[in-house]
């Protein structure tokens, strides 16, 4: 976990994090969005609508970090959706997630 948390904020800081509903959704639509993670506390509505568009077009999501661990990694007080630009960030990210 803390692995994961810390690269989170090394993804911040080198510009390749989206933040927020709005800004992954207008990415969405340009298809430049390599994964995606959910806060455990985001709304049914908002979950669905992405995960939909991550089953169609083969995007990997995680979803189990509270809204303020995701957001203390990247100097917030919470967050509850990141979109990752980077192809390499977001595996390297996944990677994180699935040792843990």
């Amino acid at each position: 976990m803390d692995k994961f948390l810390n690269f989170l904020g090394l993804t911040k800081r080198a510009g390749k994090l989206l933040e927020g509903y709005n800004k992954c959704e207008e990415e969405m639509k340009r298809s430049k969005i390599y994964l995606f993670i959910f806060s455990n506390s985001i709304s049914n509505r908002s979950k669905d609508k992405f995960v939909k568009y991550c089953e169609q077009y083969d995007i990997p999501y995680i979803d189990n970090f509270s809204k303020e661990e995701l957001g203390y990694s990247i100097g917030r007080c919470e967050i509850n959706i990141l979109g990752v630009t980077d192809e390499n960030m977001a595996e390297k990210l996944l990677s994180y997630s699935n040792n843990n």
